[in-house]
């Protein structure tokens, strides 16, 4: 909307536990589309919030929260819960190259903006209020449905969201939820409409916490605007969360659209399943790496994959990313250690081809398989010509390889592991019985070291050591 510049939300996690790996496969989607935005020269100001409230098991308007539903289990209080696995999520955005956003909300700093955008519902008559909470109103807002398919004609009663008599629609949706009946136990509440957090339990209509389709609306209000850029998030967030995140947006500010483009992962299967906490079947970051792989290995394997594709997640897939992406890295050491040739091709016999090539597919809706395929294709024809390239050509082979870099985030060097002395050790001694031609005791050592969890690779300059 602005010149130059590009506003992106992100639907951030809600830090009941450790995210899963099928959880970061949208945050790294959506941290691939601010990088190439980047590189392609626009400023990007990205906000990603934490949900730290408000989201109730299976994504409805009644029930437990997810926080306190994990502090209970853990006897500690909610906020404590969040904060915990807030860090985890940090550390491993961290670990898997992921940018730092302009900002990070949590939802219980931002119950005022919340607040204030029910009152303007309420007023403009979007909104209405029951003996339990605050419901938007989806009959009022003809548009409903539009991003999802899920129509008001198309939804049958009961559909995602429990029937409650006094609402007015069995689609409609909580924006506040009163501390009543079922709810009086919740520990996460504020005074409404002061927006105070309120520390005592119990019975009482006018405290109550947020609806989670709210939280978003008003976390990304804060920081963008009342309209924005982008938008990103699985696809498991299209409905309803997504869908309700452009009614009451539109219908307080009256500004449409509330974004302009959204974007959606395909989620990640483990075979004919979904990964899912519910379901149990997840594998976290600290499961990825206890298995020897790094965690650029899983981000290179999840951008490898087109956003639109169903990824079946499987070690086979880790094992050939890890392979791909050494490739990478040691071509890159490579080019650095080439010379330039007088007469040689100079910058525009690569810019041209190569470059644009990569800028052509990476602008076809982040077509990142095919950016990869010219990437390697790049790799054979730049050592294939690394001695007829000059100055200007080598410098230009620089910067296909910076820009590489920069879009996909896992091509950096990381902390080299210390390697055990007895793993050395079993190097040492087969690199003598590779000098005695003793062939047979070489590979029995190699397999030794392998077995150990490490692989030796022999180059011109002697035997390297890594861990699988």
């Amino acid at each position: 909307m602005k010149e130059g510049e590009v506003t992106m939300y992100t639907c951030g996690p809600t830090v009941y536990g450790r995210p899963h790996i099928g959880n970061y496969s949208s945050f790294l989607m959506a941290d691939l589309l601010r990088r190439w935005l980047q590189v392609s020269g626009y400023k990007v100001k990205h906000v990603k919030n934490i949900t730290d409230v408000g989201h109730l098991v299976a994504d409805r308007d009644e029930g437990e929260d997810k926080v306190e539903k994990q502090a209970k289990a853990e006897q500690v209080d909610p906020l404590t819960i969040a904060r915990k696995y807030e860090e985890q999520y940090r550390e491993d955005e961290l670990s898997l190259g992921i940018l730092e956003p302009f900002a990070r909300p949590r939802a219980t700093e931002t119950i005022r903006e919340m607040i204030a955008i029910i009152a303007a519902l309420l007023k403009k008559g979007y909104a209405y209020e029951t003996g339990d909470g605050i419901y938007f109103s989806v009959e009022k807002f003809p548009r409903y449905g539009a991003l999802s398919g899920n129509t008001l004609e198309n939804l049958s009663a009961g559909a995602r969201v429990e029937v409650k008599e006094e609402k007015h629609h069995p689609a409609d949706f909580a924006l506040w939820k009163k501390c009543v009946g079922e709810n009086s136990r919740h520990l996460l509440r504020w005074s409404y409409p002061e927006g105070e957090r309120i520390s005592t339990t119990g019975e009482d209509a006018s405290a109550g916490f947020p609806g989670w389709h709210i939280e978003c609306s008003a976390m990304s209000t804060k920081f963008l605007g009342s309209q924005i850029d982008l938008h990103t998030g699985g696809e498991d967030n299209i409905f309803p969360h997504h869908e309700c995140e452009i009614a009451q947006s539109e219908a307080a500010s009256g500004l449409r659209p509330f974004v302009r483009i959204w974007v959606h992962r395909r989620r990640i299967d483990l075979g004919a399943k979904k990964m899912s906490k519910s379901l149990g079947n997840v594998f976290t970051l600290p499961d990825i790496v206890s298995k020897g792989y790094s965690p650029l290995d899983l981000r290179y394997y999840f951008l490898s994959v087109h956003y639109r594709t169903q990824l079946k997640f499987a070690w086979k897939g880790m094992d050939d990313a890890r392979k791909a992406r050494r490739r990478v890295m040691e071509w890159m050491h490579e080019t650095e250690t080439w010379l330039p040739q007088e007469g040689g091709k100079n910058a525009e016999g690569v810019r041209d081809p190569w470059m644009q090539k990569f800028a052509d597919v990476m602008r076809s809706d982040l077509n990142t398989p095919a950016a990869l395929a010219v990437l390697f294709d790049f790799l054979s024809w730049s050592r294939l010509n690394k001695a007829s390239l000059s100055a200007s050509g080598l410098e230009a082979v620089h910067s296909f390889a910076q820009m590489v870099r920069e879009t996909f985030g896992c091509f950096e060097e990381e902390a080299r592991e210390e390697i055990p002395a007895d793993i050395l050790a079993l190097v040492a001694q087969r690199e003598e019985a590779r000098k005695a031609k003793d062939f047979v005791g070489s590979d029995a050592l190699r397999g030794k070291i392998r077995a150990r969890g490490f692989e030796v690779r022999d180059l011109p300059e002697g035997p390297k050591v890594e861990r699988l």
